[in-house]
């Protein structure tokens, strides 16, 4: 399952505490009104007020319920107290004790509160997040914070990181391969003939064309003003200057240039038609302009 792209904080740190909350995260997320008091006073006991409680702002900060409820940290515990008049943080241990109790408060507050189940709202989700991974070229780890909170925010219920991750990778692949289809689209067999000529290297040269055009000047001097001045009219010769390439956003079309100015030819021979196409089209569009 492709997780690799989560760090090992960002791992640790989903659905689950990562340290003490700061004051102002208790006091944004574990803050209860006059509406939560008069729904958590209807709870006979202490200990299981106090339950409802934390899983109540547990659910708001980290956007999914703990397998155990008391796996919170302490600070929490004491500022939620504070709030119920309960003198003695201590008997939310007695919280749990009838295993039924915790679970039947998780769907009260997915009821009253109006959480919602990832499954019911992944559409919207992906929606999204692939509006973001085609305009903003954002990576993988961006995007998943991102999807991360728009849960939280939604009050939908977080998946297993599994789940989370894998349609992280599934829109970031469609965005790419959107974008692919979309420079290919725009070319011609006879354009796309002179782009694949980029990668041979000519009788006699050590290099792809690719490579001599995309290598600036090494020095000073009038032969290599000349050579840079044939591999600019070169390029502007290959004519993808007079493509509308608008419908794509400029910074993907920016990244997949800088990826082609950097890619070995060899590497770029293996790909697949389209992805080739694309890679080299936006490449040619960076190498025509100037001061690049």
């Amino acid at each position: 399952m492709p997780v690799e792209f989560l760090s090992d904080e960002q791992a640790a740190a989903y659905g689950r505490f990562l340290g003490e909350p700061a004051r102002e995260q208790l006091e944004r997320f574990f803050w209860l009104n006059d509406a939560d008091l008069a729904r958590i006073g209807r709870r006979r006991r202490d200990a299981t007020a106090l339950g409802y409680a934390v899983q109540l702002g547990t659910v708001r900060f980290l956007g999914s319920f703990l397998v155990d409820p008391l796996d919170v940290p302490w600070s929490v515990v004491v500022f939620v107290a504070g709030q119920l008049g309960i003198a003695d943080p201590s008997c939310v241990k007695d919280y749990g004790s009838r295993p039924m109790t915790t679970h039947e408060h998780q769907w009260d507050i997915r009821r009253e509160y109006g959480y919602s189940d990832f499954a019911e709202r992944v559409g919207e989700l992906r929606g999204f997040l692939e509006a973001r991974a085609w305009l903003s070229n954002e990576g993988p780890r961006a995007l998943f914070d991102r999807a991360t909170a728009w849960c939280v925010e939604r009050k939908v219920l977080l998946p297993g990181v599994t789940t989370m991750a894998r349609l992280i990778s599934e829109v970031r692949a469609g965005a790419a391969e959107r974008l692919w289809s979309t420079l290919y689209g725009l070319t011609g067999d006879e354009l796309r003939r002179r782009l694949d000529g980029l990668l041979v290297v000519p009788e006699s040269a050590r290099v792809s064309e690719l490579e001599r055009l995309r290598t600036g000047p090494t020095r000073l001097s009038a032969a290599e003003m000349i050579r840079s001045l044939d591999s600019f009219s070169a390029v502007r010769d290959l004519g993808t200057g007079t493509l509308d390439v608008s419908t794509v956003p400029a910074g993907r079309l920016s990244a997949l240039a800088r990826y082609g100015m950097a890619a070995h030819a060899p590497a770029l021979r293996q790909m697949a038609v389209t992805r080739r196409t694309a890679t080299l089209l936006a490449t040619v569009r960076h190498l025509e302009t100037p001061g690049r």
